[in-house]
């Protein structure tokens, strides 16, 4: 059993980054020089109250402005890329744990395809819209204690995670032998990021409680004795989080120089690797 490991200890001062979805406040966003990481300061106590904003897509299906349709035809996009992915594996069985499922899209793709589908989601709202879809999510990993999948899926959802290394080791306790974890995260050495600096919307400070480098993922999962097989990029991201780093920057979305940015993003990032978002694909080590 690993050491317990104090994310908060010997921080470096990084940047002062807003809230821009629900509250206005300030927080200090400092580096953990061991973990390559950033971590951002302090945790409120009645977190779930930050996700509580008509803004928060992921826990919608919301078609009514140009930005919602946006996402929702991007959201298309990449859920036949998530399948082609998980469909890549071959394994001889096919169970799916999807972490953070919000309004169960993924697992309603995969369950279309012979997939036998397990979800949580903490918001309840989602989950009622995931019901009305024919999914039906629990609220959180307690459910599944008994359980084992082949494929374990969390999409944007790690930086969430309060109790991080406890976290990743019920991940662990949760997979089959010979499967697959997948955790897409935002990645802070990307060029959007630098460029927008403390207004880089993938922040989403106080909601994202850690920002990952490549380095922070590998060394994370190394604790618990899994590695990084392959990294993958999500090139959407730097499009749709550029759009949102020009409005909290300009106080408007400025879609052509977002579409610059996130362009001059990807372009950089296919010499250093180092794009807006990434695709860790992690098995157990043997």
């Amino acid at each position: 059993m690993s050491d317990k490991i104090d994310f908060y200890k010997d921080l470096q001062p990084f940047l002062t980054c807003k809230d821009y979805t629900v509250s206005g406040e300030l927080y200090l966003v400092k580096l953990n020089k061991e973990f390559d990481m950033l971590v951002t300061t302090p945790v409120p106590k009645n977190l779930g109250e930050y996700y509580k904003s008509e803004d928060y897509i992921s826990h919608t299906d919301a078609k009514d402005s140009l930005f919602d349709k946006l996402y929702q035809s991007i959201k298309n996009i990449t859920l036949k890329k998530k399948l082609k992915l998980i469909n890549s594996f071959n394994l001889t069985s096919k169970t799916i744990l999807d972490v953070g499922a919000g309004t169960g899209d993924f697992l309603k793709v995969c369950q279309n395809n012979s997939w036998e589908v397990f979800g949580t989601e903490p918001d309840l709202d989602a989950r009622t819209i995931a019901i009305n879809k024919g999914i039906n999510l629990q609220e959180n990993l307690a459910k599944f204690s008994s359980q084992k999948f082949d494929v374990i899926t969390l999409w944007h959802v790690l930086e969430h995670v309060e109790n991080l290394q406890e976290y990743i080791k019920s991940l662990k306790e949760l997979l089959k032998v010979d499967g697959k974890i997948i955790v897409a995260v935002p990645n802070y050495k990307s060029f959007d990021a630098t460029s927008y600096n403390q207004f880089w919307a993938a922040f989403d400070v106080p909601r994202h409680l850690w920002h990952f480098s490549q380095k922070s993922i590998s060394k994370l999962f190394n604790k618990e004795k899994m590695v990084v097989e392959k990294i993958l990029p999500m090139k959407f991201d730097s499009f749709y989080v550029s759009l949102l780093s020009e409005k909290y920057k300009h106080g408007k979305m400025k879609p052509l120089s977002a579409f610059r940015k996130g362009l001059q993003s990807n372009l950089k990032a296919k010499r250093t690797g180092e794009y807006s978002s990434l695709i860790y694909i992690i098995k157990e080590a043997k």
